[in-house]
């Protein structure tokens, strides 16, 4: 399991007029929820930066608040549009003795047998929901691709084991599979098509013009 020390401060002002206030000066708002009572608190903006450079939903994250230490997840965010800097958090503090619910990143390692073979190799499910106690939340699942052979496929219920971890998707959901590349028709074949097309469109248009003899 991934652990992080964040530090934050508790906030007493809400609304966007604060959320201004705290950008100006490089932080971030953010909240706690969890089974207490949502706590507002802000971060900042560098040290966020600096230390997550990919949000994960699996990561656990000791947040200082106030001399003390309390563990949680990233449940949510919002970016910037145009400079896609991170503008709000909603962290989600676990209970060490709970079950926790959370996304968890499907990394594929090696090279597939049926690449080799000419096939193409596609990932359906990057990420899979799972149950455990946080002290088992894995960062990542790591799934071996080496022996995938051209038209075969692994799926959820192939994925390596990990103690004390339960995988919620569906058992026989498609991670991933070795699929044949599709055939594109060759440009010289596709425009003598499309001009036999025209030529053909042509010459009905041509019989539905000419004009029909005056009967005397």
């Amino acid at each position: 399991m991934e652990q992080k020390t964040l530090n934050a401060e508790s906030r007493a002002r809400l609304g966007k007029g604060e959320s201004g206030r705290l950008k100006r000066r490089g932080r971030i708002p953010a909240v706690i929820y969890g089974h207490q009572e949502p706590l507002a608190v802000s971060i900042d903006a560098h040290e966020f930066d600096t230390k997550f450079h990919h949000i994960s939903e699996s990561t656990i994250i000791r947040l200082a608040v106030g001399g003390q230490e309390r563990e949680v997840l990233i449940r949510d965010f919002q970016e910037d549009a145009v400079g896609g800097q991170v503008t709000h958090i909603d962290f989600y503090e676990v209970d060490k003795n709970r079950l926790l619910r959370t996304n968890v990143r499907v990394e594929l390692t090696g090279a597939p047998v049926g690449v080799k073979e000419g096939g193409l190799l596609e990932h359906f499910v990057h990420e899979v929901e799972v149950e455990c106690l946080p002290a088992s939340l894995p960062e990542k699942i790591i799934l071996d691709v080496n022996e995938l052979r051209l038209g075969k496929s692994l799926h959820v219920r192939e994925l390596p084991p990990v103690e004390g971890v339960r995988f919620l998707n569906s058992p026989e959901q498609v991670v991933c599979a070795v699929v044949h590349k599709r055939v594109e028709v060759e440009a010289p074949v596709a425009a003598a098509v499309t001009a036999e097309g025209e030529e053909a469109a042509a010459a009905v248009e041509g019989e539905e013009g000419a004009e029909t003899p005056a009967e005397e």
